[in-house]
């Protein structure tokens, strides 16, 4: 085997063994997800989604090594020369790279903050939970699932009457960024 084929196979081994190492670690929780460190450091910043992906990690650099390794051996054994092969290593552990960008962009998109944002609850449909007093002479509270939880809010209304527990009601809009207004569903 010539030296340059050898150098191939060390890099090729040494990431591959690093990359199976780390898969091992980060699924046995060995790779601390945001938000599950404990201690007193002031982590959570609010409404901070953090960095959406940092290109020069060593999960990328783990990455590029084992597929520009294999990709070098599988050139170099096709018949390829030295400076191809390189060429060839290159654009593959680039294109390893590539992949992982593109992966984590898309499952960024599946994160969720959970925070209510209760203008989501306009034109929702739900039901009165203590009774609302008509002419907003009063709050009474109402179940509404917004964002996919049920929750309870406080709500007032504009129809003249009140609206008795266990009516359903439909939210026309918000008042001081909390309150629901809503309206009987006759």
């Amino acid at each position: 085997m010539a030296s340059f084929e050898k150098i191939l196979w060390a890099i090729a081994l040494v990431f591959s063994l690093l990359f199976l190492l780390q898969a091992i670690l980060s699924a046995g929780g060995g790779d601390e997800s945001p938000g599950t460190a404990s201690g007193d450091a002031d982590y959570s910043i609010g409404h901070d989604s953090g960095i959406d992906y940092q290109f020069f990690t060593i999960k990328n650099f783990i990455a590029f090594f084992t597929m520009f390794g294999w990709v070098g051996i599988a050139a170099y054994r096709g018949g390829l020369g030295p400076g191809l092969t390189i060429l060839a290593a290159v654009v593959g552990g680039a294109f390893m790279v590539l992949i992982m960008a593109l992966l984590f962009r898309h499952v960024s998109r599946l994160r969720q903050s959970g925070t209510l944002e209760i203008k989501n609850a306009i034109n929702q449909v739900g039901e009165t939970y203590l009774f609302i007093p008509g002419g907003r002479k009063g709050a009474g509270k109402v179940h509404i699932r917004v964002q996919g939880s049920l929750r309870e809010l406080q709500a007032l209304t504009d129809d003249a009457i009140d609206i008795p527990t266990g009516k359903l009601i439909k939210v026309t809009g918000i008042l001081n960024d909390n309150i629901l207004l809503v309206t009987a569903i006759s």
